[in-house]
């Protein structure tokens, strides 16, 4: 029967609303989207009713990973959920766990526009928010009043500005006064996520380099945080350059990566070149990121995955695209673009079709499936 009303789901979506939405500015698309999610997250009633007909957990998906209890492997991927509006509704969606962010020390109110675009062909979205949020402060205060029915985590990155950010120095700063603040808020969150590869940003700070990206985690763990702690990587790096960044993250209690970021390749094969030139600013997310996305987990997996936890990120617009990504190495798989163009039912219907796909391979959890294809 659930799986009936998830086609149903699917049907109205691809093939009527979505139709509509499309017609609409993506940026204001998403604000209705957000708002309306809120709204239904305060609802008893609504959060209820979409957990019945949506949602049905499984025990093969359920892990315990660095202490965190995941009912299932699916995750709302930071660039989403930047003012922390969404906590609420996603496990009644079937989301496994889910990131608020990226969240920065200063507020920033967005490149100019054109945030956000489609590239309905390419499976793509064009984004260039730049770390648009509210603040650490506003958010810190907004995440301390709610309780959290699945993990929640939190991702930070450098405040997007050239004219009060000016040096490699001043970024850590920014980074860790975010950090301090989260930290002395005590909130009820799950991990930390460490954004330092959004490539939308202004000007030429980066931690790419081995010494600056050490110079950045010995900031950071100075701090004696307490919680799981993250990397955000980019797939715009060559393999050699991941490696680098890999063997300085090693050095530090860091409990995983994840894999990647967006597309900064204007021509990558997945993308269509009409619709590209369509923006002249921005880079990429969906399927123009999968092949590299994968082709990175599998070189980490080999190399440090009995080091750390491989978060996949990047192209997942079905079960297939999740089970690839965990078989090559990832243990948690997120996603945004899929929702966007599959329907909010995509995730449960991928954790529908996991087990079977689990089954099929004779693996009775999902964390036997973590690397198969990589040995």
């Amino acid at each position: 029967m659930r799986k009936i009303i998830l086609i149903i789901f699917a049907v109205f979506y691809k093939y009527f609303l979505r139709n509509i939405v499309f017609l609409f500015d993506s940026e204001k698309v998403h604000d209705f989207f957000i708002n309306l999610g809120e709204k239904i997250g305060k609802s008893y009633f609504l959060k209820r009713l979409l957990k019945s007909m949506l949602v049905k957990n499984s025990n093969s998906l359920k892990q315990s990973i660095i202490g965190i209890n995941f009912r299932n492997p699916i995750g709302l991927a930071a660039g989403f959920d930047y003012n922390a509006s969404l906590t609420q509704i996603l496990p009644n969606i079937g989301f496994g766990f889910g990131t608020v962010g990226t969240i920065t020390n200063k507020s920033y109110e967005g490149n100019p526009k054109p945030r956000l675009g489609r590239l309905v062909k390419s499976k793509s979205l064009l984004v260039n928010k730049g770390f648009k949020n509210e603040g650490i402060k506003v958010i810190t205060e907004k995440l301390k009043q709610l309780n959290f029915q699945i993990p929640v985590g939190l991702s930070i990155g450098k405040t997007n500005s050239q004219n009060d950010i000016m040096t490699q120095e001043d970024a850590v700063e920014d980074i860790i006064s975010a950090f301090k603040t989260a930290e002395k808020s005590k909130l009820n969150i799950s991990y930390y996520e460490l954004n330092v590869s959004c490539p939308n940003l202004i000007g030429n700070i980066e931690f790419y380099e081995p010494q600056k990206l050490d110079e950045l985690l010995k900031a950071v763990f100075s701090l004696n945080i307490k919680k799981p702690l993250f990397i955000k990587m980019p797939i715009s790096k060559t393999n050699e350059e991941i490696i680098k960044m890999m063997n300085v993250i090693v050095k530090y209690p860091v409990s995983g990566v994840i894999i990647g970021n967006l597309q900064k390749d204007r021509n990558n094969k997945a993308l269509v070149k009409e619709e590209v030139e369509k923006f002249s600013k921005g880079n990429f997310s969906g399927k123009p990121t999968e092949e590299k996305s994968n082709e990175l987990i599998k070189l980490v997996y080999e190399s440090f995955g009995d080091r750390l936890i491989i978060i996949g990120c990047g192209g997942v617009f079905s079960a297939n695209d999740a089970y690839k990504k965990i078989k090559l190495g990832a243990s948690l798989v997120q996603l945004i673009t899929g929702l966007i163009f599959e329907g909010p039912q995509l995730v449960s219907q991928i954790n529908l079709e996991l087990p079977k796909l689990l089954k099929k391979d004779g693996f009775t959890n999902i964390s036997q499936a973590v690397g198969k294809s990589s040995i």
